[in-house]
């Protein structure tokens, strides 16, 4: 009869544990196509560890924001909203509007977050990804590594 052997022991990894800090350059990048790898990499997804309910991801930085390529006509018709909190005072900014604005990075920051959950973690992920709409970032003391996408 053969030796039993224990069970191995489920491995998880613990929120904080192997984070690397990436550079994205969004110039000439499709939104969605960018979106989508960051929040993977926000969220630890390409991580072998990965565990749902804890913080795996790795830190990143994307410069150039404000040469992110939306494709279609979405640049003219995409709309961003806000309230103000009085009564009628329902903002709203187009894409291009905001792009061509002084916080172009803000569009990138919007589509990242609504791929995030909308939980306590999502809120955690959401501060590791520093946007930058020039060429220059402040990061380099991390020794972030360059990530190319496509």
């Amino acid at each position: 009869m053969p030796v039993a052997r224990p069970p191995r022991p489920t491995r998880s990894i613990r929120s904080g544990d192997r984070q690397q800090w990436w550079v994205l350059n969004a110039a000439d990048q499709t939104l969605g196509r960018l979106r989508a790898r960051v929040a993977s990499l926000l969220r630890g997804k390409e991580n072998v560890l990965f565990t749902p309910h804890a913080d795996a991801g790795d830190f990143v930085v994307i410069v150039n924001a404000e040469r992110v390529r939306l494709t279609g006509r979405k640049r003219e018709q995409k709309t961003y909203y806000r309230h103000t909190g009085y009564v009628g005072h329902l903002k709203s900014r187009t894409a291009d509007q905001v792009l061509s604005g002084a916080h172009p990075e803000r569009v990138i920051e919007e589509a990242v977050r609504g791929m995030l959950p909308k939980t306590t973690l999502g809120r955690k992920l959401y501060r590791k990804l520093k946007v930058y709409s020039g060429p220059n970032h402040p990061h380099a003391a991390q020794q972030p590594q360059e990530l190319t996408l496509g």
